[in-house]
């Protein structure tokens, strides 16, 4: 199991910005996608953002062009960088990494714990 440790959720006002970070291991960088999902109270956990190393990065659409996910290599880190942010996406959002490549996309094996990133209007 890898562990994946998140950093930067917090309280802020709608418009504002934050930045999660996600610390991971040499070969997660190496060899898997990564990615965020969030989970809103009271709802489904759902996919918000993925990247390979060196590939392109995808977003569901309720926050493109305001979300930015990207990797520091020397840092095995990954961020996403969260800008205008809206009530709606308050949630808990977590890491996840190595897509398991069956059918369903952005089916990860390994999860963070977790972060809580409150917007208020």
């Amino acid at each position: 199991q890898e562990q994946l440790v998140e950093s930067g959720g917090g309280s802020v006002q709608a418009g504002g910005s934050l930045r999660l970070s996600c610390a991971a291991s040499q070969y997660v960088f190496t060899w898997c996608e990564m990615g965020w999902y969030r989970q809103a109270p009271g709802k489904e956990r759902e996919w918000v953002s993925s990247i390979r190393n060196g590939g392109p990065a995808t977003y569901i659409d309720s926050v493109k062009g305001r979300f930015t996910i990207s990797q520091d290599n020397a840092k095995n880190t990954l961020y996403l960088q969260m800008n205008s942010l809206k009530t709606d996406d308050t949630g808990v959002y977590y890491c996840a990494a190595c897509d398991r490549g069956g059918f369903t996309a952005h089916d990860y094996r390994h999860w963070g714990q977790g972060t809580q990133v409150t917007v208020s209007s």
